[in-house]
């Protein structure tokens, strides 16, 4: 005779769900968000000093290399009037909000947020540099500087979308 004949068996030895190998939680999700978080802060510094530049009249200090001065002064420089590096700068603080929502909240649709934000940004970041190399015929160091942060933001936010779990319902 078993012992309850009214009910469901219940597995007394059943173990919660614990996640999986590499799941960015807790202090993982932290390393990963303030990696991505400063990526996209040295990017925003980039596109600012730019910005700044651009508005103000002057061309970027380029160093050793020739280049930034032509992209800078060129007709690509600018959409309807406005710098190109000011949507750099709007790109990347939309980036660096989207990593602190979701360092905040755990919430993977701000990873995703962050991947799609990251594919346009590098689709349009090789558009700039086919512009720069194909019509423009210079390369601005500072341009290829924010287009590295660019791509770094998408492969690190890929990489943390993969290894975050779902939201398991409780």
């Amino acid at each position: 005779m078993s012992g309850r004949a009214d009910g469901p068996e219940t597995d007394l030895t059943a173990q919660p769900p614990q996640g999986t190998p590499g799941e960015t939680t807790g202090h993982g999700r932290g390393r990963t968000a303030a990696v991505l978080a400063t990526i996209a802060a040295i990017g925003a510094v980039i596109a600012a000093y730019l910005t700044v530049v651009k508005l103000a009249g002057g061309v970027p200090t380029c160093g050793p290399l020739a280049g930034c001065e032509t992209v800078q002064t060129s007709s690509y420089s600018t959409l309807f009037g406005i710098p190109i590096s000011a949507f750099g700068l709007g790109y990347q603080l939309a980036m660096l909000a989207l990593v602190v929502g979701w360092f905040r909240t755990g919430d993977r649709r701000a990873l995703l947020g962050a991947y799609v934000l990251g594919l346009t940004g590098v689709i349009v970041a090789a558009y700039l540099i086919y512009l720069q190399v194909a019509v423009i015929g210079a390369i601005c160091t500072w341009c290829v500087a924010f287009d590295t942060t660019v791509v770094l933001g998408f492969l690190g936010a890929v990489a943390a979308y993969a290894r975050s779990s779902p939201t398991r319902p409780s």
